[in-house]
């Protein structure tokens, strides 16, 4: 069940109905939640809330057992870290790596492993890491605890965050769930505008631009003009943008109707100034897990400028990983901590502001190539071609086609001073009305080719 389909808005209209007459009592809003995120989830694949339930269910226990039991408390926290760990290699990477073994050492592993474990089930990274944090923040002393299983169920299952993020912290949502928020109309109101933005950017924008990606990723090796390659990754840099900020504003949008406050998960990356500075504004819930449980578990920046760099590099690996069983992830994670190492060799070096945008926006869409293409060899054959220049054959055509439109829109979306244009809006209701009704028509008679969510597979 996507955000962009026809039994969402069914199952969205029904949780709302109910949720109206039961939010003030803690222990009936809880079940409700939990009730229907489990059908939300379910309606992929009903096999795999199993999964949901026990990860949760141990880190729910091992969390009482932290609490509880101090002297035995990094027993608990290991066996929270263990089994959520274990559940994502089994299901996320145990393909990958049997057959890297099949490949390297000529054995038969990887037909061995039953049908089940081949299907990553949809946003297991994300509940597992929101879980996670919860256990992680218990041991070091910087959450509360649920009140309750149903508390605890109510904050991982919420289904907004469940299958594509944003990743939350216990701490920033526990309280609120026990809260009982009065949402008054101008807060239905932003969280309708938040909705209708999101979905525009997932249903106009991405979806638009996903034709032009996909048909030419569709066919690499056909591809040889330079402009082709540098148009599609432009195209993709943008989508992949619209598709995931998308999501994370209509989740945002979800949670304001129920008077719960999600932090932003995107703040203009593609006005960073440096590579540093790109992971502060992009998938912030991400970018600041890794910060503070991988990077400063492992030492961080604390130790020696030698070991900084090693942690940085094991950090964006880990993190390339984790989007997928692919050496393309491993490669795109790669080459992000060669970027943020070169930044800080170069650091006194001072450069136009303008000059540095651009940098870092040319650096990060080459780094794409590579989380878009399908193998190494795709990734590789695309950046040679796109600094083949061989011929500009292809400037008409796309001159005058549809993703040239939606690159100008793109283009317009993400570099018009928003602050500006902002207080234009508000100052004329008028106007207001008349832009958030085209955004509204746009996603009706504009969208692009039903396209899944981006994250959903990681």
């Amino acid at each position: 069940m996507v955000f962009n389909s026809l039994p969402f808005l069914v199952f969205v209209l029904a949780f709302f109905l109910v949720w109206a007459r039961i939010k003030k009592y803690n222990q009936l809003k809880w079940i409700w939640i939990i009730l229907m995120s489990f059908i939300f989830y379910a309606w992929w694949d009903w096999r795999f809330l199993f999964i949901l339930i026990f990860t949760g269910l141990v880190d729910y226990v091992s969390g009482k057992k932290i609490l509880n039991q101090p002297s035995k408390k990094f027993f608990w926290l290991w066996l929270s870290l263990g089994s959520n760990i274990l559940s994502l290699v089994f299901f996320k990477y145990s393909g990958w790596i049997t057959q890297l073994l099949d490949d390297m050492f000529k054995t038969n592993f990887h037909n061995q492993l039953p049908e089940f474990s081949l299907v990553v089930p949809v946003g297991i990274s994300f509940y597992t890491f929101n879980s996670m944090s919860y256990t992680i923040d218990l041991y070091r002393g910087k959450t509360k605890p649920a009140e309750n299983l149903l508390h605890f169920f109510a904050f991982i299952s919420f289904f907004p965050h469940l299958v594509a993020g944003p990743i939350i912290r216990a701490k920033d949502i526990l309280g609120q769930l026990t809260q009982n928020h009065v949402v008054n109309n101008l807060q239905l109101l932003n969280g309708v505008k938040l909705c209708v933005w999101g979905f525009f950017q997932k249903m106009v924008l991405a979806d638009n631009l996903a034709i032009y990606v996909n048909d030419k990723f569709s066919i690499v090796s056909m591809q040889t003009d330079a402009m082709v390659w540098w148009i599609c990754m432009l195209a993709f840099s943008f989508q992949i943008y619209f598709d995931f900020n998308g999501y994370s504003t209509i989740a945002r949008g979800l949670a304001k109707l129920c008077g719960i406050h999600l932090k932003l998960n995107f703040n203009n990356p593609f006005l960073a100034h440096s590579f540093q500075n790109f992971w502060q504004r992009w998938h912030i819930s991400l970018s600041s897990f890794f910060r503070d449980y991988v990077y400063k578990s492992i030492g961080g920046n604390k130790i020696s400028p030698f070991r900084t760099e090693i942690n940085k590099w094991l950090t964006m690996l880990i993190s390339g990983l984790w989007h997928g069983a692919n050496l393309t992830f491993l490669f795109w994670g790669g080459i992000h901590a060669m970027f943020l190492s070169l930044e800080r060799l170069f650091k006194t070096i001072k450069i136009p502001r303008f000059l540095s945008v651009f940098v870092v926006f040319i650096g990060v869409l080459l780094a794409w190539v590579f989380f878009r293409a399908s193998t190494i060899h795709d990734a590789f054959y695309v950046i040679k071609t796109m600094f083949r220049f061989n011929t500009l054959s292809s400037f008409n055509s796309i001159f005058f086609s549809s993703v040239f439109v939606w690159l100008i829109v793109s283009f317009l979306v993400v570099y018009t001073p928003k602050h500006s244009f902002l207080n234009i809006i508000k100052k004329n209701t008028v106007f207001q009305i008349i832009c958030w009704s085209l955004l509204i028509l746009s996603c009706v008679f504009l969208r692009g080719p039903e396209q899944q969510f981006i994250y959903f597979q990681f």
